[in-house]
């Protein structure tokens, strides 16, 4: 039993795709009149209009920018833009708006569970799955949902009592059309320019973010290393007695969770913070212990102590805890090189983080740089760096990044955009590495000029390691 009627309402479900057709089925469960539209017309839209269909969901293809006559909602897909002509006519006809999530949101019964929920610019999936892994150590029924491939309006159709807590993460996409979403605790992990062309500029992507913590009643985790995140805590309309708790690297003060000689300790949720910190685990229970990583594994302890949960499963979770492949996945030694896969890294602030994780580097970088500079990234890292291979469309850009602030640095510019680009990528990046050094694929930029996916990127280079790995034997 759901929380939402919209029996005869007329409702149209922007986009298909993975949040797209389970909220068209979940309106037509409700008794909604829906109406999916969707801009491409290819064989694999119609494959997924016709099962649709058979449940008399109206699927228009090809047409996403008329708004379909007697709409009395529209539910939108996340990667919608707020400018889009079926918006803009949803506007001028007084018809509003949902994501999927607040369509979700809306959905949840008396007795759904609470929502533990995560954002920012870089680390969502990873904390969220250390997030969940820690809950059921705790012994909590839970799942990990959300922007992560799960979607929530499914989620929330389980029969009550299916989960005691939700581990969710939130795009900043998902945020923009979540008006009404109360999370019992959530985190903003960090902040760093991304999706402008989507937001249309650095304070609206913010202002977005943000929107997670409205309505927390128990605690809206920060990064103590990010202003911007703490201010968007002050910003916050929050519940009464809702508590600021900020995690760091170093030290941490009272109300913050940190590290002390190698310890993760908590000095938020215990009873004298003043004085007292609470060891929840070890540098070495998190894998991989680098820093960003223990920033994630940080946050994720926050929230789920601000949910009652014990020191000693956040450790046990922790322990159980493994990254997703291309998050800063070593793939072998060759040589007494590292061979490390961070495709994943598809933006400079998430290159930074991977590069700071270690400390000689031949850095192969480069694809679609979405608007992003590189002057910055390369100033930070240069130390680190022993050489760069540069692949891509764009990688002119890093080329002449390394050129103004690392000039010393041995960079290989591969003028190729195909995929095989990665194996001589891989090779020259070894010509260049010394025994004791790290080959890193940390590209800063998007995939798609060369791969269809991060994932395709990062099995490229994973397999031109083992093809280099097989010649050395």
């Amino acid at each position: 039993m759901t929380g939402l009627d919209l029996a005869g309402q007329h409702v149209t479900v922007a986009g298909l795709g993975v949040s797209g057709v389970p909220a068209a089925r979940a309106l037509a469960g409700l008794g909604a009149v829906v109406t999916v539209v969707n801009g491409s017309d290819g064989e694999r839209e119609r494959a997924q209009a016709a099962p649709l269909e058979e449940l008399g969901i109206t699927v228009r293809l090809g047409d996403g920018d008329t708004l379909p006559e007697g709409t009395d909602l529209v539910v939108t897909t996340p990667g919608w833009k707020p400018t889009s002509p079926l918006f803009q006519a949803a506007e001028a006809a007084g018809v509003p708006v949902w994501g999927d999530v607040e369509l979700a949101w809306r959905m949840r019964g008396p007795d759904s569970p609470p929502w533990l929920a995560v954002t920012g610019t870089n680390g969502k999936t990873t904390t969220v799955r250390m997030l969940a892994a820690i809950l059921e150590a705790e012994g909590l029924r839970t799942a990990a949902v959300g922007n992560i491939g799960v979607p929530l309006v499914d989620v929330v159709l389980e029969p009550s009592g299916t989960y005691d807590v939700l581990a969710v993460e939130l795009s900043s996409y998902q945020l923009h059309w979540a008006p009404s979403v109360r999370a019992h605790s959530a985190a903003v992990l960090n902040l760093a320019p991304d999706h402008l062309d989507w937001h249309g500029s650095m304070e609206a992507y913010a202002a977005d973010k943000g929107r997670i913590y409205e309505g927390n009643t128990v605690a809206c985790v920060y990064n103590v290393a990010d202003q911007v995140t703490e201010d968007l805590v002050r910003e916050a309309d929050v519940e009464e007695g809702c508590r600021a708790i900020g995690f760091t690297l170093g030290t941490p003060g009272p109300s913050q969770l940190g590290v002390v000689e190698g310890i993760l300790v908590d000095r938020a949720f215990v009873e004298n913070r003043q004085q007292h910190a609470q060891e929840l685990a070890e540098i070495s229970d998190v894998t991989p212990a680098a820093p960003h990583n223990i920033a994630n594994a940080l946050a994720a302890a926050a929230l789920a102590r601000a949910f009652g949960v014990r020191p000693q499963s956040v450790r046990d979770g922790l322990r159980a805890f493994h990254p997703d492949a291309h998050r800063i996945e070593h793939v072998a030694d060759v040589s007494g090189v590292a061979y490390v896969d961070d495709s994943k890294a598809t933006n400079t602030h998430a290159a930074e983080a991977s590069l700071a994780a270690y400390e000689h580097i031949v850095w192969i970088a480069g694809g679609l740089a979405k608007g992003a500079t590189f002057d910055e990234l390369v100033q930070k890292s240069a130390g680190r760096l022993r050489g760069a291979v540069l692949i891509g469309a764009d990688r002119a850009l890093i080329r002449e990044a390394l050129a103004r602030h690392a000039p010393d640095v041995p960079v290989v510019d591969l003028d190729r955009t195909d995929t095989g680009a990665m194996s001589e990528a891989v090779r020259e990046a070894a010509r260049l590495a010394r025994p004791g050094d790290t080959v890193l694929l940390a590209p800063a930029c998007a995939s798609m000029d060369m791969y269809l996916n991060y994932d395709k990127r990062g099995e490229a280079f994973a397999d031109a390691v083992r093809s280099l790995a097989a010649q050395e034997q």
